[in-house]
C-alpha cells in the first residue's frame, strides 16, 4: 500500500464554477513532481484515464463532488489531502 507521505493533492481550475475545479490524489512514486497541468489541459479525451494514469493520479473528483463531501460530513475542507487518501483507502482504489 503506498503511504500518504508519497501523495499529494493537487488542484486544477478550467474555469470559474465549481464543476470547473479538479481535485487530484497524485502518487509521488510514479510522478514526484506532480502532475503537469498543461498536459492535462491538452490532453486528448479518448486518452484521457490514461494520461491520468501516467501522471500518477490515484483519484480524481471535481469541485462539485468535493463540496458534496464536505456538507455531508466526510471530508474536512481543511484536510482534504488526508481525507481524499482516506477515501481512496475505504474505497479500496488505495491497498
Amino acid at each position: 500500500m503506498i503511504s500518504f507521505e508519497k501523495t499529494r493533492l493537487q488542484t486544477f481550475s478550467f474555469g470559474d464554477e465549481p464543476d470547473d475545479i479538479y481535485y487530484f490524489l497524485i502518487n509521488l512514486n510514479i510522478r514526484p513532481e506532480g502532475m503537469d497541468p498543461e498536459k492535462i489541459r491538452l490532453a486528448d479525451p479518448r486518452n484521457f484515464d490514461r494520461i491520468l494514469q501516467d501522471n500518477g493520479c490515484i483519484l480524481m473528483m471535481d469541485g462539485t463532488e468535493v463540496n458534496e463531501l464536505i456538507r455531508r460530513g466526510e471530508l474536512d475542507q481543511k484536510d482534504l489531502h488526508n481525507g481524499l487518501f482516506e477515501l481512496a483507502k475505504a474505497e479500496g482504489i488505495i491497498r
